[in-house]
């Protein structure tokens, strides 16, 4: 019992981030079972990106170019899968039509211009939160933003219906009610820990974006796919930071 759940957890640090644990099908299946270690795996993603953003803080003292090495930080540690499903996700948001032209364009290899517009606010609203972000709080700011976009991953993956075979649907299929409570009461302590009732609306507004996430893709697409999901973790850390701003600064 215990070699599973280190080898799910394991396999989760491989497929959330680049660092080099190995990752296989196999793992992948043991990972889907636990879903509710992906807040686990978001707080050593904060906790590595608060970091490298507390240093260039300290030495540096410019929030523009810690926005810069903490946006770096983030798909360098991450990868761009979640940012990939991102922009897939806007692709088909904007494509006119049917819901079954609407997963075309979402599933086609070339960027849309939809694609590309919801890529770049995301990006351009990142470097704006975290410039805005107040001295000394970037470290926890950035564990309680990445263990609320997990938990809205989570969630996600929790109360959507799949829309084709694939890798969202291993995660999708095998996730519910018990694996969100359990992510969920994670999450919380964790983000209650490090910046008390912010961490709490951070992790609130987090979970909405993953319901209105739900919602759309519903409406648009008849269910999720894993370009869903990563376009929620997305989506949901942006958020967060924005309230972390708004409630802190």
């Amino acid at each position: 019992m215990m070699r599973d759940f280190l080898f799910a957890a394991r396999s989760g640090i491989g497929f959330l981030t680049t660092i080099p644990v190995g990752i296989s099908m196999e793992g992948l299946a043991a990972l889907g079972k636990r879903l509710y270690l992906f807040p686990v795996v978001g707080a050593l993603i904060g906790l590595l990106i608060g970091s490298f953003g507390y240093l260039s803080e300290s030495v540096l003292q410019s929030p523009a170019i810690t926005s810069v090495v903490i946006i770096t930080a983030v798909y360098y540690l991450t990868g761009i899968n979640h940012l990939d499903g991102l922009a897939d996700f806007g692709d088909g948001v904007v494509a006119h039509g049917s819901r079954e032209k609407k997963i075309d364009a979402m599933r086609d290899v070339s960027l849309g211009i939809g694609g590309a517009v919801f890529c770049v606010i995301t990006i351009l609203g990142l470097f704006a939160a975290i410039g805005e972000i107040g001295h000394g709080m970037i470290l926890m700011a950035m564990i309680a933003a990445e263990v609320s976009a997990k938990q809205a991953m989570l969630q996600i993956s929790a109360f959507g219906k799949s829309i084709h075979p694939g890798l969202g649907s291993i995660m999708i299929d095998d996730t519910g009610f018990r694996e969100f409570v359990a992510g969920l009461a994670f999450s919380a302590a964790v983000c209650w820990a490090v910046l008390a009732d912010v961490g709490l609306l951070m992790l609130g507004s987090a979970t909405c974006a993953s319901y209105v996430v739900l919602q759309v893709a519903n409406r648009n697409f008849g269910g999720i796919s894993g370009d869903v999901i990563g376009a929620t973790n997305e989506i949901a850390r942006l958020l967060a930071l924005l309230v972390a701003v708004a409630w802190a600064v």
